[in-house]
């Protein structure tokens, strides 16, 4: 049987880096669907080193990672009560480096967290991992409520000048723009309540937490909405568009697609009530 080589390399996946605008000293925060950017020589792995590459020793490469179900499922109602019960007293603490990434998210993030070099923050079901000179600042002290908030590896992605990298993403699934809802001045936003397992002193304990209910949006947003909003973004000329290996990739900056954002947010919150 004749194999196929994967032809799409890390210099070749680096040079489209350098041509869509990432520039060493960038923090970017990635999205990627490892099928759209084609066949890479040696996995996703090739991926994370190309853009690593752009960015250089001072740049810096942050993922969403999340968490695998049940870790933060408790009281989200996904569950009959006799399976939280079994949940409640089987499930392992949450490890913020050793926990494995939530699936939602496609391979990247698994492979990602797996990076030798990587940093995982606190936060089980906002979980993200950062590479590279800003990896310890976006990471730390994350807390436990309103993880994608003020004071999130969100807000310091803002407050650093970084970036958005969609690798042939879905323009619907930008995390920032949680970040965005978190910050409107919405009314009655709707909220989330669940239990976690951690480990304290040794000991595993369900820690409570709040957030804004990103899973089932903080409002009855219209179909899509986050992806409108950054279509729009991108149809105003506010970011750089072009491939990477054979996927379609954007490149936005953060504050300004959060700043493009929040007023969309409250007129159609506004609207909604």
């Amino acid at each position: 049987m004749n194999l196929v080589c994967p032809r799409i390399t890390q210099e070749t996946l680096a040079r489209d880096c350098a041509a869509l605008g990432v520039v060493p000293g960038d923090t970017v925060m990635v999205h990627a669907s490892l099928r759209a950017v084609g066949p890479l020589l040696a996995g996703p792995d090739t991926l994370i080193a190309a853009i690593l590459q752009s960015l250089g020793e001072a740049g810096t490469m942050m993922v969403y990672l999340g968490c695998p179900s049940p870790y933060d499922d408790i009281g989200r109602g996904l569950h009959p009560p006799e399976d939280e019960r079994f949940i409640e007293e089987h499930c392992p603490p949450f490890d913020p480096c050793l926990t494995r990434a939530s699936r939602d998210f496609g391979v990247l993030p698994e492979f990602f967290r797996g990076h030798p070099q990587v940093r995982c923050s606190a936060n089980a079901g906002m979980r993200m991992g950062a590479v590279g000179a800003r990896a310890d600042f976006l990471t730390r002290a994350h807390g436990p409520n309103y993880g994608l908030g003020e004071g999130s590896p969100l807000a310091r992605l803002c407050e650093v000048d970084g970036k958005v990298l969609l690798v042939g993403s879905d323009l619907d699934q930008v995390t920032l723009l949680h970040y965005a809802e978190a910050v409107a001045p919405i009314e009655g936003k709707r909220l989330a309540h669940v239990r976690v397992p951690v480990l304290r002193g040794g000991a595993r304990v369900w820690l409570d937490v709040e957030e804004f209910d990103t899973m089932n949006g903080i409002k009855d947003w219209p179909d899509r909405f986050f992806g409108a909003i950054v279509e729009g973004f991108i149809a105003a000329g506010l970011g750089r568009s072009g491939p990477i290996g054979q996927a379609t990739c954007h490149l936005l900056p953060a504050r300004a697609l959060v700043d493009f954002a929040v007023p969309i947010m409250t007129a159609t919150a506004a609207q909604l009530a």
